[in-house]
């Protein structure tokens, strides 16, 4: 039996990971760290045997409360400011979230985990993003966990910095730490603000959907329970110390999962005709082409032009490989998005 705090564990992957993790060890305590903010949802959360705490990762007396008194001997850190438009905007969030907030959790770990002599076995793991590694040309290799580092937006370079601090409290301090890079994830519970729910959601409420400069960007999209699964792989086989890059081995440009999810809404409501009644302002309940709401604007400020995983590390140690190709992830995160409207419509204000 392991406890667990999670941070961030009211977010997206948070709460996915936190869902798989009940199902998969049951007889483990999660206790879920999350301060509530805008993507933060409590909901997510519902039917689940888990303690919520709502805080700050920056309270760094909150936290040690909390490894102490809790007898937390993991913490599963995802906990982080992560849209990059908003990184553009309003910079300072994710440096204090992201650089200020991860070092918070290590201090606090550092001090009962070590400090105190306790001996207890522990791991930190750090959830950070494929986004560190910069931006690659169309020929150029995948991401690996040797690739240099070149963050190219305040987003990226937050994390970057996160995983700076955790391999330095790995190699000075002793700290039982393992970080994963991810690529994009989709899935349930996903906040709409992202490229999958938010232009599902424009399909259903016939709203454009913004397409950044000439829909080519390319990246890897992995479904978040694949992540998931991966990251219980480095928990419980990983090797301390260590950094894994996890994927989906799903290479798309962005205007290739723009017309599979207007091609995945159209063809749902041909198969359900109450969908009209439901979402009455769908070019879809009209008969039409979910196609036609497509938008190009401007791209985006240092739009990094192509992400792509090399996973043979986790792959070849551990054994991973992802379960879903995305027309399968896809349709499946499409069934539960419409099938979980009381879930998102009080989000639709919060978004971007």
């Amino acid at each position: 039996m392991a406890n667990l705090l999670v941070t961030g564990g009211a977010g997206f992957i948070g709460a996915n990971f936190v869902h798989y993790w009940g199902k998969a060890s049951p007889d483990d305590r999660v206790i879920v760290l999350d301060a509530l903010t805008y993507a933060g949802n409590a909901a997510s959360l519902d039917g689940l045997d888990v303690e919520l705490v709502v805080g700050d990762i920056c309270d760094t007396a909150l936290v040690t409360s909390l490894l102490g008194d809790r007898q937390v001997d993991t913490i599963v850190h995802f906990a982080a400011e992560s849209h990059v438009d908003r990184s553009i905007t309003g910079p300072d969030a994710f440096v204090t979230t992201n650089v200020v907030g991860t070092h918070s959790l290590l201090k606090a770990a550092k001090a009962v985990w070590l400090d105190k002599g306790t001996g207890r076995p522990h791991r930190f793991h750090h959830v950070s993003t494929d986004e560190v590694y910069g931006s690659l040309g169309t020929d150029d290799p995948a991401f690996s966990e040797t690739t240099p580092y070149a963050p190219n937006s305040p987003y990226s370079a937050s994390k970057a910095g996160s995983d700076h601090l955790v391999r330095a409290y790995h190699h000075t301090f002793g700290l039982d730490t393992t970080t994963s890079n991810c690529s994009n994830n989709y899935g349930p519970f996903q906040f709409p603000e992202k490229l999958i729910p938010l232009f599902t959601l424009n399909a259903l409420n016939g709203r454009h959907m913004p397409i950044y400069g000439d829909g080519m960007n390319v990246r890897d999209w992995l479904h978040v329970e694949d992540h998931c699964r991966g990251i219980e792989l480095i928990l419980k086989e990983g090797r301390v110390g260590e950094t894994y890059n996890i994927g989906g081995g799903q290479e798309l440009p962005n205007i290739t999962v723009v017309e599979e999810i207007c091609r995945g809404v159209d063809a749902a409501f041909t198969q359900n005709p109450d969908l009209a009644r439901r979402f009455p302002n769908a070019p879809a309940a009209q008969g039409r082409s979910s196609s036609e709401l497509k938008t190009y604007v401007e791209d985006r400020k240092g739009h990094d032009r192509r992400y792509a995983i090399d996973e043979t590390k986790i792959r070849s140690e551990l054994g991973y490989a992802p379960g879903r190709d995305f027309k399968q992830g896809f349709a499946e995160t499409l069934a539960w998005y419409l099938g979980k409207e009381s879930w998102w419509t009080p989000l639709l204000s919060r978004a971007a």
